[in-house]
C-alpha cells in the first residue's frame, strides 16, 4: 500500500525557514512524480510545486517562487520542501501527494485535481 508521511512542519517566525519532508512507502516498482501542495485559511488547496521522478520542477505558487525549494535525492526517496523567508501569509496545512504527471500543464489553483494519493499533512505556523 502507497503511503506518504509528511513531517517538518511547526511554528517559526517571519523570516525563518522550515524544511518539510515527505517519505513515501510501498512504492514498490512506481517512481511517482510528487507534489506539494497547501491549505491556508480562507482559500482552497493549492498547488505548490512538483518534482518529476528525474528531478525535474514545476513551480506552480506564484507566491512561493524564489523562497521554497523542491527537491528529491532519488525517484524513490523523501520529497523535500525548503522554505526560506517564510511569510505569516505560508499559514497553513501542508500535504504532499502522488501525481498523474508534473507536466500536465497545470496551475497552483488546478493541480490539486491531478493528485492521486495523499499524505496527512503538517501543519505550519509563521508567527512573531
Amino acid at each position: 500500500q502507497l503511503l506518504l508521511v509528511e513531517s517538518g512542519g511547526g511554528s517559526v517566525q517571519p523570516g525563518g525557514s522550515l524544511r518539510l519532508s515527505c517519505e513515501p512507502s510501498g512504492l514498490g516498482l512506481r517512481h511517482p512524480d510528487i507534489g506539494w501542495f497547501r491549505q491556508v485559511p480562507g482559500k482552497k488547496r493549492e498547488g505548490v510545486s512538483c518534482i518529476s521522478a528525474s528531478g525535474r520542477i514545476w513551480d506552480w505558487l506564484d507566491s512561493a517562487k524564489g523562497r521554497f525549494h523542491i527537491s528529491r535525492a532519488a525517484a524513490e526517496g523523501p520529497v523535500y520542501l525548503l522554505m526560506k523567508r517564510l511569510k505569516p501569509d505560508d499559514t497553513g496545512d501542508y500535504s504532499c501527494a502522488t501525481v498523474e504527471g508534473c507536466d500536465l500543464g497545470m496551475t497552483a489553483t488546478t493541480a490539486p485535481t491531478a493528485a492521486i494519493h495523499w499524505g496527512q499533512g503538517t501543519r505550519v505556523v509563521v508567527s512573531s
